[in-house]
Formats: C-alpha cells, structure tokens, sequence
C-alpha cells in the first residue's frame, strides 16, 4: 500500500478505530477501579460471555464447518465473543424488519414470467427445477425473453462499451460498486457522468466503504454531490462493533436508463483494464443486458439503495417501458446475501443446482476456492458419474494465504476425477460457471464463505442465451494457457503444510 492511501486510511478510519478501542479501555479502567472485587468479576464476565456465545451459535442455523469454527472460536477468553460479535450472528432491528416488508410488497413479477416457465417446464424440466428453485429464493429475481447478451472475457473490451453506452444516456445512470479507484477507468467514466447530470439526467452512486477505504477520500462522495452526482456509502463505517460491518456490498452494476444493464466481475479501477499491472495479465469478463431482464437490476439497485438510505423510492418511476429485443433464451437475473436479510444461500444453490444437473461438462472460474462441504460433494459427485468438471484458479494470486487455502483443496477434488487448472498469464478474477453448453452464470459469485455467505453479490443466470457460445469460446482460450494441476504436482514443505490446516480450520472465517 502506498504512503498516500495508508495516509488515507487512517485519516478515514482513524477516528472510528480509536473510539472502538476507547469503548474498551473504559471498560478495562471500569475493572480496576473496582480493586480487589475486579478479578472475580473479571472470571464470572468472561464465563458468561463464553456461555452465551456458545448457546447462540449452537442454536443458530448455519452450516456445520461454521458453527464448529465459531464454537472453537468462542473458548478464546474475551477475544472469541468479541468476534462473534464483530462477525458472527446478525439480527436485524425493527425498523430493518420494517423496511425488507415494504420493499418485497413493492416487488411484483411479470405478467409473462409464469408463462415462460410453464413453456420451459415442457421444454427442459432440468433447467426448469434449477429456476424455479432460484425464484422461490430470490424475490426480485425473475425470468425474461427477448433479452439481449454480450458477454465479455476481458475489463478492457467491457470498459469500451460501456462508455459508449453511457455517452447515450437520457434519464438515469445507476452504479453499485464494491471497489472504485481514481485513475483512467474511473476518470473517464466520470467525466461523462458529470457532463449528463449537467444535462439533467439522474446519476446516483452507491459504493462499498470498506471496499473503498484505501482507495477514495473520506469525503468523496461530498466531492461527488458537488458534481451533481447523488452518492453515498454503502454499510458506512462508525465507530461501534457490529457485525454489519462484516456484510460487504460486492456486487458491480451499472445501469442505463432501465434499457441497458452491466455486471461480472469487473470493478471501477486501473488494473480491471491492465492499464496498470498488479499481478501479471488481469483476466475478467462480465455480461451486457439490453431489453427487459434490466428491470431486475433496476429494483435489485433501488433496493439496495433503499436499504442504505433509510428513504424509499418510488419504483415505478424508474421501470420504463423497456424495448424488447430479438435475444434469444432466458435471463434471470439473481442476487445474493446475508441471512437475515435472504433466508437462504442463494449464490451457492443455484451453483449446486446447477453442478447436480450436468450431464456433459461443468466448466468454472473462480479466484478463490474455499467452498464449503456440501458445495464440494456436488462438485465430486458431478465428477464421479462421469460430468467433465474443471476448475481454473489463478496462477498469481492477490492474497498468498488465500491460495494456499485453495490449493488445499485441489487433493480432494482431483482425487474425484476433477480436472484443475491455474491460469498462467496472471491474475484471474472473472466468476463464470458453465454447463453443458446450454445454462450459464456471469456475476460477482466467488467460490468462497465470504462471497456465499457473507457479501451482498449479484449474478446472471443464462439459458440458451447468444452469449453461451462467447463464454464457451472463452473458456476454451482459458484451457490454451492455463497449467493443469496434477496430485504429483502438488509439491508443498512441511511449514506450508502445517500452514494450510491451520489456515483450513479458519476457512469459514476468510
């Protein structure tokens, strides 16, 4: 990290930091003030602590490598329960609880979303089971026709289009982003948002804090406003412990007046682009949609906004009359989240539904790989009735101990018949699923806990879609220069070894 963005980091979060650790010497003061009674009353708050924590994970729904994790987790004296805390259990208020009901009584399907599904229900009960499960999930998500796909394997191809296409814009601009940085990417796309407010079209921003913390001033979004660009944080960062700050908003959309919708893995900064190099040749990609499945992005963005906000919106006014296109097959756009907020682990069913479903091949990619049990059984299982499933991960990672975590993985899966492979040029960071050359996945979904249970993500489900033969061709080149991964291959000393169990043991946790 530079001097100026660790500058700027602490000049953000420095404030917040030194008052949650105040919250703490003031309680440890509390204690020695109290003299002699401060060590008993010391013993019995820690053991109550301890206690609650452990009753609470215990009855808490999640899954068994979780709740193992936080239960050892918990026996840490003071530090467990803070963690837990910080990152564990999360309840929503009345007022959130509040909030969510307004928001899914203002969702309504579409009139022919039903009809699509009963055709598809006579045409592919397979593909028919995957969607129905993903709607009974996802209440914003929806099934749509007469959409038009344009996929895209790298950031800089996408970034092209999309000025483009906001060079065009007439009433509004959306943008969800988990990490924007100042330099080409971004400059040039805010060049051209501020030349549009100026004209009067309606650009709001809502953009991750902690995803940007280390990238933007503190004060940037009053920077923005000045610009006539309506921008706000996402999950703001105070001082106070709560898990919230946990709940990250990694999802990537921008949307161009209800007509045009982008998203993938592809963030708001230089080395999306490889304008400049961080870790070799950045791969990417990311989906263009044009006709009516964008109105599910647009309520998915007002949601969010909503939520963020505390002010809802009147929907209606932002879902134009979409002009339908000549697309061929079915979007479905989908999104996934924290329990509470989604009752269920959206991103990784519609992932194992998906992977149980094959029958020729699963092809994936995903930067990190740290699935959970019942994730990597349906990969393995998949491999054992004879379904060719690879799995391409970088070559260079960004964070090392996340891929010695994932190279932890690899003897199981190969064990299983699974085919590995590491993408040599670089750094890959594009999160696309296919199969069986029919249904594909674009969106912002790693293969991890903190992607599957922890971040607010997005995605695309595809079904004979136009682009399924762009993302098949995709991987194709991806197979070209990457390293297939052998079980004689895998070579680690013992410190590494010793490294990665710890590591694993905590993998619920990164």
């Amino acid at each position: 990290m530079t001097a100026r963005k660790m500058q700027l980091l602490m000049s953000k979060y420095g404030f917040s930091i030194t008052i949650m650790l105040a919250e703490l010497f003031i309680i440890f003061g509390l204690f020695l003030y109290l003299g002699q009674m401060a060590p008993i009353l010391w013993i019995i708050l820690v053991i109550l602590m301890s206690m609650a924590t452990i009753v609470s994970i215990v009855n808490r729904s999640m899954n068994p490598e979780s709740k193992v994790t936080w239960l050892l987790v918990a026996f840490v004296p003071v530090f467990g329960p803070l963690l837990y805390i910080m990152f564990g259990e999360r309840r929503l208020s009345k007022k959130e609880m509040k909030q969510l009901k307004q928001l899914q009584s203002m969702v309504d399907r579409e009139d022919n979303s039903r009809a699509l599904r009963l055709e598809l229900k006579e045409q592919d009960k397979s593909a028919y089971g995957v969607i129905k499960s993903l709607l009974s999930m996802d209440t914003n998500a929806d099934v749509y026709d007469r959409t038009d796909t344009q996929f895209f394997a790298s950031g800089e191809s996408m970034w092209h289009q999309m000025l483009e296409d906001l060079k065009k814009a007439e009433k509004f601009v959306f943008l969800e982003y988990y990490i924007i940085e100042e330099g080409l990417m971004w400059n040039s796309i805010l060049e051209i948002l501020e030349e549009k407010a100026a004209q009067g079209v309606e650009v709001k921003l809502l953009y991750d804090d902690i995803g940007c913390m280390a990238t933007l001033p503190g004060d940037y979004t009053i920077q923005l406003r000045g610009r006539g660009i309506e921008a706000h944080k996402f999950n703001k960062v105070i001082p106070r412990l709560t898990v919230a700050y946990n709940n990250r908003d990694h999802r990537k959309i921008m949307i161009i007046d209800g007509q045009i919708a982008y998203t993938g893995g592809i963030n708001l900064a230089d080395e999306y682009i490889n304008h400049i190099e961080r870790f070799g040749y950045w791969k990417d990609s990311g989906i263009r949609l044009d006709g009516p499945a964008v109105k599910a992005f647009t309520r998915l963005f007002l949601s969010a906004w909503y939520i963020n906000r505390g002010e809802i919106s009147d929907f209606d006014q932002y879902h134009l009359e979409n002009q339908p296109k000549d697309g061929m097959g079915l979007c479905i756009p989908y999104s996934s989240g924290p329990k509470p907020i989604y009752r269920a682990q959206v991103g990784k069913t519609v992932y194992q539904n998906l992977i149980n479903q094959a029958t020729d091949y699963v092809y994936i990619t995903t930067p990190y790989l740290i699935a959970d049990y019942d994730l990597t059984e349906s990969i393995k299982n998949a491999a054992l009735r004879g379904v060719d499933v690879r799995i391409v991960t970088p070559c260079i990672p960004d964070k090392k101990v996340i891929q010695l975590v994932t190279r932890g993985a690899y003897p199981d899966l190969l064990s299983a018949g699974v085919r590995i492979y590491e993408y040599s040029p670089g750094f890959l960071h594009s999160k696309q699923m296919l199969v069986d050359g029919e249904a594909a996945t674009v969106g912002t979904i790693n293969f991890d806990y903190r992607s599957l249970l922890h971040h607010y993500e997005n995605a695309v489900l595809l079904y004979r879609t136009q682009s399924i033969i762009d993302i098949e061709r995709d991987f194709e080149e991806i197979f070209k220069v990457s390293q297939e991964i052998y079980p004689h291959t895998i070579k680690t000393s013992w410190y590494q070894s010793l490294i990665k169990e710890i590591v694993q043991l905590f993998a619920p946790m990164l």
